[in-house]
């Protein structure tokens, strides 16, 4: 089969990230992380937070799913959904995750290798209130990765829920609703480098802190 030279699938790329060298980032990949999408929210990538999840569902079958990140702090990554969705389903089943973060106009990508586990009920809560109301009306209203006959269907299921509420001023968080928290064993972080030899730093976690090693691109 030949090729437009215009083909994506054959074109090209050469990367010139700037060198990544062990020396270069924070003892905590958790920290180095935040720094990571900072400086990607800065260079202008959309949705900087947005990240890869990676799940094994009951069956032991993989899916991945863009979901956004919502929270890093000392403990690992916290993302919300919907317990009863098939990503939710697959956590509750098997904690074992993947993340990816890829940040295609900087050249770099960060992968996580962890286990999530749902998060307290508090914290949960705590982030449920602080949505704007249509989305904590939609999360009531939609039953998600369940069949549904039509959009007008899904609509009247949200008008159905904004009657139910439209006399309080807040709307509770529905129990099958809740956050992840996804606790790191692994984190690596890619860079883009001309020739191919693009520069992989691994941290893993210790019983003192991180190991970190570069790895051969």
């Amino acid at each position: 089969m030949s090729a437009s030279p215009l083909d994506p699938l054959t074109k090209r790329q050469d990367y010139g990230s700037l060198a990544l060298e062990e020396g270069s980032l924070l003892p905590n990949p958790l920290e180095q992380l935040k720094v990571w999408i900072t400086e990607a929210e800065e260079a202008g990538v959309y949705e900087p937070n947005a990240m890869v999840l990676s799940t094994i569902d009951p069956d032991g079958n993989p899916s991945s799913r863009t979901v956004l990140l919502r929270g890093v702090d000392e403990t690992g990554l916290y993302f919300y959904t919907d317990y009863g969705s098939r990503k939710g389903l697959a956590l509750l089943a098997h904690s074992a995750v993947s993340l990816v973060f890829p940040w295609y106009l900087q050249h770099r990508q960060v992968k996580v290798f962890g286990h999530a586990m749902p998060t307290e009920t508090e914290v949960s809560d705590a982030y449920f209130t602080s949505r704007p109301r249509d989305s904590q009306i939609g999360a009531w209203a939609s039953d998600q990765s369940q069949p549904i006959d039509s959009r007008e269907s899904l609509e009247a299921k949200v008008r159905q829920m904004e009657a139910k509420f439209e006399n309080s001023d807040t709307v509770p968080r529905p129990e099958k609703w809740g956050g992840f928290l996804v606790e790191p064993e692994r984190i690596e972080f890619w860079a883009g480098r001309t020739s191919r030899l693009h520069d992989r730093i691994t941290f893993t976690k210790a019983s003192d802190g991180w190991d970190v090693q570069r790895l051969q691109p």
